[in-house]
């Protein structure tokens, strides 16, 4: 490999990065404009194995909206990242796949502090596609693993 080539392929890692830090962000600050703005216009959401939809951005980036309103207080942490640049014959190293772990806690009133009343994990399957105006999303699959309610047994009544 080349300096140059590694150099690209170095930058291309970090915006892939940045895109999918911008997504985490998105989804927790309610910015469903800034979400859409992730996309390929083409592009698609699966949130079923969470409770979800699938569907084209718009149509999820409404649901989001009216879901993610119960939590005001949300923390999106996307970690463990495994970037993939397309290999195949075809491809022109302009796709990408990324595989990234989450914990997402949320709770449902922004006022106290205390534990998060909701908190669930998983893993994210992202598919990128490099365009005019960098990279974005054509694919993001949720696959929760676990989640965690808040304990529904009363607490213990002493004098």
């Amino acid at each position: 490999m080349t300096q140059r080539v590694e150099l690209a392929t170095v930058m291309d890692r970090l915006a892939v990065d940045e895109l999918i830090t911008e997504y985490a962000v998105a989804v927790d600050d309610g910015d469903w404009g800034a979400y859409r703005r992730l996309f390929t216009a083409d592009g698609r959401a699966d949130y079923r194995s969470a409770g979800g939809i699938e569907g084209e951005v718009g149509r999820v980036a409404g649901w989001l909206a009216e879901s993610m309103a119960l939590f005001p207080v949300r923390q999106h942490l996307i970690v463990n990242r495994r970037v993939r640049f397309g290999v195949l014959e075809q491809d022109t190293g302009d796709t990408a796949r990324v595989q990234a772990d989450y914990v997402n806690p949320m709770r449902f009133t922004d006022g106290g502090g205390g534990a998060p009343d909701f908190v669930c994990g998983g893993r994210y399957a992202f598919g990128l596609l490099r365009t005019a105006d960098g990279w974005r999303l054509s694919e993001v699959v949720v696959r929760e693993k676990w989640r965690r309610l808040p304990d529904p047994r009363p607490a213990a009544v002493t004098d």
